[in-house]
Order: structure tokens, then C-alpha cells, then sequence
């Protein structure tokens, strides 16, 4: 258990500074207030008030995702979530769970019984059986990346995939490249086709022609890379877009086994920033998506909700992120 002692000793304060910022005092300021409270949820600490309001508890339901590493997507939006509920001192529970669990159990009836008084879901596909069933629910349920129509019970939170692949686009025409190629993650995503369709019109809006042989879905992982990359490289392609860190990890690696440079050869942007993105050989140019503020923002759609506010969608503006994958284009 996670004492006050090793919160001040992280943070390398006084035990009277920690219990301060638990509390609200007013004569520290503001932002050590704020460090220590983000730093009291990361460790996991939980305040006596809060051990005894059993009835004010949340959940974070995750589902095809990890979460548990903090090169993981999912870590940091879990992260801001929990230091943005723990000011209104509610207890969250993660939970990983599985189609098998979906099937067997129903959402509405999982959170009853376990007095869970709104939920937030994570990495949740199209396929997933408690997605349809939020078309009925009454459960304040804030969804990451996946819509619901026509029920004010919950509430959309993502990050502008509009903004952010335009942003890309305009990034690389200004390199000179007019051969883009884009790969996405797997099928039956709601995130997929968001960033599918804003690639297409971003490129529409450039006026650079859409090849489709250099549009491809593979899947939300690095070794998909190897199925389409080779193609893509065949046809000319000067830049790829990814529709994820994670898959332009596997792009920079089979480009690098086929011989071509990067980014001499060919230019490469992913999407998220995940943590190792900056630390590669060669450092990935990506759209951020500030995760902890992305779990601020869910906490705080699911608090509207919960208070009868009807939130249809809240997105999160993007950053384009210029590392050394990009460089202007050179005929091959």
C-alpha cells in the first residue's frame, strides 16, 4: 500500500507538504498541489475518504489493448483519467476483458451488481459484443475512439483525425511528395476508418492523386508491415503514412531490410508519439496525441454525463510532430 512517506520522498518534499496537496490546503501552490496529486495516482495511492465511499467507484473496461508498460498507448490515457477522477475522489478500477467475458456477462447487468457508477472503454472494435449493447444502456459510458448514435447516456472522446492526417499531408507536400501511400491498422475500428477517410480527403484536398494499391488495411502491429510495405515500394511510393506508431515501427524495419533509406529514400510519419517514437535510430516524424489529456478529457465527458449533460463527441486537437523520418523528396 502506498504510503504519504513515499509519495514525498518521489517527489522530494515534506510528508505536511504531501498531506497539504491530499487535502486542498491554500498556502502551497498550485502547481505543487497539482504534482502531487498526479503523483499520488500514478503511484497508486488512494485517501481514507476514498477507501470508505465504496458506492463512488468507476471502471475502465480494456479490450485488444495494452496497457500495463508505459510504451503502451493506453498507460497514460488510464493515467489521466485516474488523476482527473481522483480529485473528485473516486476509486477506478482497471479492468482487461475479453469477447469470452462479453458474451458470458451483460454490461449493464456487470455494472450493477458491482455498484460501478460509469465506465470508460478502451481499444473496444466494432465486433465487441458490449459495443452493441450501449445502444440501450442507461450507464454513463464514455467510449475512446467509438460512437454510439442517439444515446445521451454516452459520449464519444477521441483525438481530431481530420486535423491531424491534414496536418501530415501538408507536411509531406511540402517535401515535395505527391506518391503517399497510407497504412492502416486492422478492419472493424471505428479509429481505421476515421483516419482511412480523412487520408482520403486530405489528399483530394491537395489535389495529389489516390493511388489504391497504396492504400492498404493490415493490422495494429509492426509485422504487417512486411505484407504491404515491399508493394508500396515497387510502385514508386516517396512517403508511407501510418495509422499508428506501432506500424510504422515495422515500416522503418522491412524498409531498412529491403535496402532503402529513410528518409533519404522514402519518408515515414506514424500517428499516437508513443514514448519510443523519439528515442528510434532514426526518430519518428508523428501526429501526438497527448494520451494524458486524452484520459483528462474522458474523465470529464464521463462527469458530464454522469450529471445528465448529453455529449455526443469531444475531440482533442493533435500536434504534428517533425522528427528525422521526413525529408524532401528525391526521384528514384
Amino acid at each position: 500500500m502506498v504510503t504519504i512517506k513515499q509519495i514525498a520522498e518521489r517527489l522530494g518534499v515534506s510528508i505536511s507538504t504531501v498531506s497539504k496537496g491530499l487535502n486542498g490546503a491554500s498556502d502551497i501552490s498550485p502547481e505543487l498541489s497539482q504534482s502531487i496529486l498526479d503523483t499520488a495516482v500514478e503511484m497508486g495511492y488512494q485517501t481514507k475518504r476514498m477507501k470508505r465511499a465504496d458506492s463512488k467507484k468507476l471502471c475502465i473496461f480494456v479490450s485488444n489493448m495494452d496497457y500495463e508498460s508505459a510504451n503502451h498507448f493506453a498507460y497514460d490515457v488510464i493515467l489521466g483519467f485516474k488523476q482527473a477522477a481522483f480529485r473528485d475522489n473516486w476509486s477506478v478500477t482497471t479492468l482487461p476483458i475479453t469477447y469470452h467475458f462479453q458474451d458470458k456477462e451483460k454490461y449493464d447487468t456487470f455494472m450493477l451488481k458491482n455498484g460501478y457508477s460509469g465506465a470508460f472503454f478502451l481499444g473496444f472494435s466494432l465486433l465487441d459484443a458490449w459495443i452493441n449493447q450501449l445502444e440501450n444502456t442507461t450507464m454513463p459510458t464514455v467510449l475512446l475512439d467509438n460512437y454510439i448514435k442517439a444515446n445521451p447516456h454516452v459520449a464519444y472522446v477521441g483525438t481530431d483525425s481530420s486535423e491531424g492526417i491534414d496536418a501530415a499531408i501538408e507536411h509531406l507536400v511540402s517535401l515535395g511528395h505527391r506518391k503517399i501511400a497510407f497504412l492502416n491498422g486492422s478492419p472493424h475500428s471505428m479509429i481505421t476508418e476515421l483516419r482511412q477517410q480523412a487520408f482520403l480527403d486530405s489528399m483530394n484536398e491537395h489535389n495529389i492523386p489516390i493511388i489504391p494499391t497504396l492504400v492498404a488495411n493490415g493490422r495494429y502491429d509492426a509485422e504487417s508491415a512486411r505484407d504491404y510495405v515491399p508493394a508500396f515500394l515497387e510502385q514508386g511510393a516517396t512517403a508511407i503514412l501510418c495509422g499508428t506508431d506501432v506500424i510504422a515501427y515495422g515500416v522503418l524495419k522491412e524498409c531498412d531490410r529491403l535496402g532503402y533509406r529513410v528518409p533519404q529514400d522514402i519518408s515515414i510519419i506514424g500517428a499516437d508519439d508513443l514514448p519510443l517514437s523519439a528515442h528510434l535510430n532514426i526518430a519518428l516524424t508523428t501526429i501526438r496525441q497527448n494520451r494524458v489529456q486524452l484520459g483528462k478529457l474522458s474523465y470529464i465527458a464521463l462527469d458530464g454525463v454522469m450529471n445528465q449533460v448529453p455529449i455526443s463527441k469531444t475531440l482533442l486537437r493533435p500536434q504534428l510532430i517533425v522528427r528525422n523520418s521526413t525529408a524532401k523528396v528525391v526521384d528514384r
